[in-house]
């Protein structure tokens, strides 16, 4: 497993596939051609079935700017590897090509180039939560430990910064009004939300709270804001409303709270390596479900859960997100992903609670989640994963 500095990443939204890889590919490819008169880009699949919708095309050029740029969409073509594929060629004044390069977007902002050998550093030895679980027990350390033992020196740091990041976004979604943008003119939430639930009783404000800080925060996403992927854009509002929730209730150290954030950060990693947090590959289960899980896994932490109910808490999280399709209304991250990010988030609360009502020992382990979850996103109809169109896509009514 790599560093967690690639899970979680500080960036624009809406789309840790479809608008910061992108953006991140074009700047590689245009410092390899400083002299480039122009540039071709043609988007493939997935980024082409809701680009627009993902501002994918405005991230690209402006990262281009100011040598001109032109997109190309081609959602019918998927290449092999990823269905998030994307050419780029620099052109000189007269036209003639100066190069090209392939690049796949392949989930929570990471970049796979066609051809070339993956420079990123391996920092965690473990193939499965169940090595993990077992070394844990060996060294007799908790789980959050690991980040501490195995990742890079100035990785605190990092996560510091993310769970600054995190906090800003609630706190700037909480305060913020106004309609988002996009073409679907859907009205901002969190604030409303958040002024009704300060009028309820104290016992049943949970929902009202976990929700307004997840909609805070998937609101920044869809605005263009600056996210944390945890571990995408389109399911960043869920690990932060819960940590925070977590903080206010249980008056949280930010020790702690860091350590909850190493925690979800080990659970999501198993994921992305054996699994897949791209919504283009296995639909809005390894996005909104990887996100919940992570949240369980670091809310049951919190509330002082042993290793086997940390484990519990992800894989009840996880397995009862199996097959959620990724089907954004008019390819935005805005229907039904805002409020999916609130309903993740409170149910991942309520995995954690369940999981410590157990011994932690069930039938199904988190690894073998994992397994099932890729196996169903594989055998997913494309319609169904980030294309814009099958689902709540093409039925909703939307005038």
């Amino acid at each position: 497993m790599k560093s967690l500095k690639e899970l979680f990443r500080i960036g624009h939204g809406p789309s840790s596939s479809h608008t910061m890889a992108p953006a991140h590919a074009a700047a590689i490819f245009k410092e390899r051609y400083p002299q480039s008169a122009s540039f071709e880009v043609i988007l493939y699949g997935s980024l082409a079935a809701t680009g627009k919708g993902h501002f994918t095309d405005q991230a690209i050029i402006h990262t281009l700017a100011p040598v001109p740029a032109v997109v190309k969409w081609e959602p019918g073509i998927v290449l092999e590897y990823h269905p998030n594929g994307m050419k780029f060629t620099a052109l000189d004044a007269k036209k003639h090509i100066m190069g090209e390069a392939v690049f796949f977007s392949t989930g929570g902002g990471a970049l796979v180039e066609k051809g070339a050998q993956d420079s990123t550093p391996e920092r965690y030895c473990f193939k499965s939560m169940t090595e993990i679980m077992n070394f844990c027990r060996r060294e007799g350390i908790p789980l959050w430990e690991l980040v501490n033992r195995f990742d890079d020196n100035d990785i605190m740091f990092h996560l510091e910064n993310c769970l600054k990041e995190m906090n800003r976004s609630i706190e700037s979604g909480l305060f913020t009004e106004g309609v988002l943008p996009g073409g679907l003119h859907l009205p901002r939430k969190a604030h409303n939300v958040w002024l009704k639930t300060r009028a309820l009783r104290q016992d049943i404000q949970r929902t009202g709270l976990i929700s307004a800080y997840a909609y805070a925060v998937a609101e920044e996403n869809a605005s263009l804001g600056i996210v944390v992927t945890a571990p995408t854009c389109g399911s960043c509002g869920v690990l932060p409303a819960v940590l925070r929730y977590c903080r206010e209730t249980r008056t949280l150290t930010p020790t702690e709270e860091l350590h909850a954030l190493c925690t979800a950060g080990v659970i999501g990693n198993i994921v992305k390596q054996n699994g897949s947090i791209s919504g283009a590959e296995v639909g809005c289960q390894g996005e909104i479900g990887v996100a919940c899980a992570m949240a369980a896994g670091a809310a049951a932490a919190i509330f002082g859960g042993t290793l086997p109910q940390i484990e519990y808490a992800s894989e009840i999280a996880l397995e009862h997100f199996l097959g959620l399709t990724c089907d954004p209304v008019m390819g935005l991250v805005q229907i039904p992903c805002i409020e999916r990010n609130a309903i993740a988030a409170n149910r991942a609360l309520a995995a954690a609670e369940i999981a410590l009502l157990s011994d932690g020992n069930h039938f199904i382990s988190f690894d073998t989640v994992i397994k099932t979850m890729l196996q169903t996103g594989k055998d997913m109809p494309s319609l169904y994963r980030e294309t814009s169109a099958g689902g709540l896509s093409i039925f909703a009514d939307i005038k």
